[in-house]
This record gives structure tokens, sequence and C-alpha cells, in this order.
């Protein structure tokens, strides 16, 4: 034990690395045959997402034990917290890089092909954002940021309030205030993944806005996209959260596992704001 000892525990060996490491290759085999078009490949995906949902259930649910069965210390805990800062970092590294890819297209790329230097090229071509770029007649409606835009701002902003009190209730021994918060947290997560939903069909049904339509097309749903994607983890492990603290776990000195998840959504919430602001606002 590393409680009072300074031991650093260190579990038996594992077979989920290579369990993991299964699912990725069926996923990765299944997800290039499917966009080929090889029916084999929706039946590799199938197994590559039952396989990896099989390790996490699994993994995690070993740690979750471990964690509680007290074999986790001060140590454990430090690399618990570095291991999730790296991550999180890792994940604004991923996003600063199609950020990087809006502001390249919106403030150097477009003008450039506007100039002067490029008028023969692009003769009607003009330096207006949103646009497809040049050589792109298909018309297209951008997405507004008052509405649901702004809707789902209040929605991801008010998750973290929740989240935080669901924090401050842990710290307190409150449970009764911990649950309901957090409740409410993933509850106000996957409201906000349903009005997502309903906004990609209404930007393909009655604005004709798609991935196909050029520049502002492919940035604004591969950065809402991929922050979709996130708060989908997100809410699945705020749920994960929430049963385990239904069921009794974590303590008010002891709970990085509660935090390493909140860590995550506040990361959510500030991305989101970025989009709000440089997708849809400006």
């Amino acid at each position: 034990m590393s409680q009072g000892t300074g031991h650093y525990y260190v579990p038996a060996p594992s077979k989920w690395p290579i369990v993991g490491s299964s699912a990725l290759f069926f996923l990765g085999f299944g997800a290039a045959m499917t966009m080929n078009k090889i029916p084999a490949g929706y039946y590799m995906l199938g197994i590559g997402f039952a396989i990896l949902i099989y390790m996490l259930f699994g993994w995690f649910g070993e740690v979750a034990r471990e964690s509680e069965e007290g074999k986790y210390g001060k140590q454990e805990d430090k690399s618990f917290r570095w291991g999730m800062s790296w991550f999180i970092f890792s994940e604004v590294m991923f996003f600063c890089a199609f950020f990087g890819a809006l502001f390249y297209m919106r403030v150097l790329s477009i003008p450039w092909l506007a100039d002067v230097n490029h008028d023969l090229l692009w003769p009607n071509f003009t330096a207006d954002w949103p646009t497809a770029g040049p050589g792109i007649t298909e018309k297209f409606t951008p997405m507004g940021a008052w509405g649901l835009p702004a809707f789902n701002t209040f929605l991801l902003l008010t998750s973290g309030v929740t989240v935080t009190l669901a924090h401050w209730a842990l710290k307190q021994n409150r449970r009764p205030a911990l649950k309901m918060w957090l409740l409410a947290t993933v509850l106000l997560g996957f409201t906000f993944l349903a009005c997502q939903i309903y906004e990609y069909g209404h930007a393909y049904a009655d604005l004709n806005l798609k991935m196909t339509s050029g520049a502002y097309g492919s940035t604004f749903f591969m950065l809402t996209g991929f922050h979709g994607f996130h708060v989908t983890l997100g809410a699945i492990m705020l749920t994960v959260i929430y049963f385990r603290c239904a069921a009794g776990h974590f303590k008010p000195e002891h709970h990085f596992g509660f935090e390493g998840v909140a860590w995550y959504w506040h990361f959510v919430d500030v991305v989101w704001l970025g989009l709000f602001i440089f997708v849809y606002l400006l």
C-alpha cells in the first residue's frame, strides 16, 4: 500500500493494452474498408467497437476497484493528475491546429486569392467571409450565432456551473446535492448534443451548408464536429461518474476520478466559447 509507506502501487500484468490494440486494429481496417465501399468493413467496425467497449468497461472498472480498495495514495494521485494534465494539453494543441487553419484561411489565404496578382485566375472572387472559396459556385447560407448556437452556449456554460457545484458538494460530503448537480450536468450535456444534431440537420436541409461547402463548410463541420465528439465523450464520462457517486464512490479527500472528468468538461466549455466567437459570431 502507498498510504503511509511511500510505496508506489504497481498492478499485476494486464491484458487490457493488447485488447485495446486489437480494437484499434479492427477499427482502423474497418474504417479503411468502409470508405472504399468494401462490405466486410462494416463487420470489422462492429467487431472493433465491441472489443473497445469491452476494454473500456473492463479496464476502467478494474481501476475503479483498485481505487476503492485503497491501493492508490498520494504518489498515484500525483501521477494521475500529471497524466490528465498532459492529455488535456494534447487536446488543446489538437484544437489549436483547427483554429490555426481557420485563421490562416480567413486572414491570409482568402485575401491572397482575391488580390490583384490572382485576378486573372479568379476574376470574380472577393475576400469576403464566409466563403466557399474560389471556383465553387454552389450557394449556401452561413450558420448564424444567435438562436440555437447561443442556446447551446448557455447550456454548456450552465453545465460548467453545475459540475462545479457538484464538486463543492463532494468536498463537503453532501451526497444528495452531489448527485443532483451531477445529474443536471449530464442532462445539460446530452441536451447540447441533441441540439447540435438538430443544428446539423437544419444546416444540410435548409441552409445547403455541408462538408463540401468549401472553406467555410469544411472548417465549420470539422471544428464543431470534433467538439461534439468531445462533448459526447465527456457526457459519457460524467454518466459513469454519476453512477459511481450513486454507488457511494469517492471521498471528500480522495476523488481524482471525479476531478479529472470535471477538468475535461471545463476544457470542453472553453473550447466551445472559442467556437462560438470565431466560428459563429465573427
